[in-house]
């Protein structure tokens, strides 16, 4: 990877400028967005400085500005992933078997090959690239149980200047002997990690604990207290996926009263914590999330490719009181990179329980409602101070997408749910990180 290029002093982007100002309460609900049929983002040191109507660009014209007219696209804020493997790139579609036997046949050889420095930082390279091509400038990443692989990832994060959010995954017990750590290690490896990464520029370090069958209780006590020392670390790790999963975790923990109570025991649980899966939760553990501002983490092509079950999405947000969710592709149980594809497949997901995912709630929630559940203030919107993720999207990008859209009548809702349902990496015109543009599908 060459040094990242500089962006100009200031950059003007022209297009249609789409961003969201409040999770929107269903379908028609546009007060929650604000949208520029002919809009401008200005762009200076990589941060956003104005959005506004096209018409008045010659007012932001500078003697060395640059402009990027992307003429029809739609200009929106750059994906953010809550939940994949950093690890499982080469996992991804592999054949038939549900979580556990899926760990053990497939993950963890994977993972085992990250002791190699010059592997992870390969794997990073690629990983990184991937998710560019697929509009994702953010992501909330685990690494493998060696704290190398979490540095070649924030190494080549830092040269591309993307956000990522990522640990060195903690397990000392339930896994292959060279991917286990030990208690001290795990907290000694993650606190080197948090002195030596953490808000580093655009990097944040997040305190993982695989799951609650590979912790021991004195790794998840250790990992408790380096939470409490570093409140505002993420934490993350699953939860709820596999209903032998959460029988297993009833066997090693029998003192608790249920799974999320084992987090919630070790100090593990609360508004910086990020529970992946989520589906199968007692009354309890919903009304006790809700309580602490924990986020559920709804992966849907990996629940569905393992078979796991059907998130119950409606059921958490619309509780009493409501549990904080946001979406994840989950690579590598999940199938796709895509944040499209992956919103597609919440869809369908909802459909079955008898719920509705409106366009408009779907890209609040890969953008804004993201970011608001990582505690990211400054991305995921287009408005003036935040930094200039961008991605920006062709929504005539196949014959069969610009087929359909000929039979749209220009209504924006229509043309988002095109997008999320036929999308894929192929709608991702140009990726803009902080002002500079990462990926261009035009130049590949």
């Amino acid at each position: 990877m060459a040094n990242r290029p500089t962006s100009p002093s200031r950059l003007i982007l022209k297009g249609r400028v789409l961003s969201f100002n409040r999770r929107p309460a269903g379908a028609g609900d546009r007060a929650a967005c604000d949208y520029h049929r002919h809009g401008i983002i200005v762009i200076d040191d990589g941060r956003i400085t104005v959005v506004d109507d096209a018409a008045t660009i010659e007012h932001h014209r500078t003697p060395d500005v640059v402009i990027h007219d992307h003429g029809d696209k739609l200009i929106l804020p750059g994906f953010i992933d809550t939940h994949i493997h950093f690890p499982q790139t080469q996992v991804i579609a592999s054949y038939g078997a549900q979580l556990l036997d899926w760990l053990e046949k497939y993950t963890f050889p994977a993972e085992a090959r990250y002791a190699s420095p010059e592997h992870a930082a390969r794997q990073a390279t690629f990983f990184i690239d991937e998710l560019l091509r697929n509009g994702t400038t953010t992501a909330v990443a685990y690494g493998s149980v060696h704290r190398i692989s979490a540095e070649a990832l924030f190494a080549e994060s830092e040269k591309r200047g993307t956000m990522m959010l990522a640990g060195k995954t903690c397990m000392d017990r339930n896994a292959p002997a060279v991917l286990c750590d030990s208690p001290e290690s795990a907290y000694d490896d993650t606190a080197a990690l948090i002195a030596a990464w953490h808000r580093r520029g655009r990097q944040r370090v997040v305190i993982t604990p695989r799951f609650a069958i590979t912790s021991t209780p004195r790794q998840l006590e250790l990992l408790g207290a380096l939470a409490r020392a570093h409140p505002d670390c993420l934490v993350q790790t699953h939860l709820s996926e596999n209903r032998d999963e959460i029988a297993a975790v009833a066997r090693l923990f029998p003192e608790r009263s249920d799974y999320l109570d084992v987090y919630d025991h070790y100090g593990l649980l609360g508004e910086r914590s990020l529970f992946g899966h989520a589906i199968h939760l007692s009354e309890r553990e919903r009304t006790r999330l809700a309580e602490t501002g924990g986020v559920a983490v709804f992966c849907p092509t990996s629940n569905l490719f393992i078979g796991s079950g059907l998130f119950d999405a409606h059921g958490l947000t619309r509780g009493n009181p409501p549990v904080r969710i946001a979406l994840a592709t989950d690579v590598g149980g999940g199938t796709s990179y895509s944040m499209l594809a992956t919103a597609a497949e919440a869809y369908k997901v909802m459909q079955l329980r008898g719920q509705t995912l409106s366009a408009l709630e779907a890209f609040d929630l890969m953008t804004r409602g993201n970011a608001e559940a990582i505690g990211e203030a400054d991305i995921g919107r287009i408005a003036p101070g935040c930094y200039a993720d961008l991605v920006v999207l062709d929504t005539g990008a196949t014959p069969a997408m610009a087929h359909r859209l000929a039979a749209a009548d220009d209504d924006l809702e229509e043309e988002l749910f095109v997008l999320m349902t036929l999308g894929d990496d192929r709608s991702v015109a140009t990726t803009y990180v902080a002002g500079v543009a990462a990926h261009s599908r035009a130049a590949r």
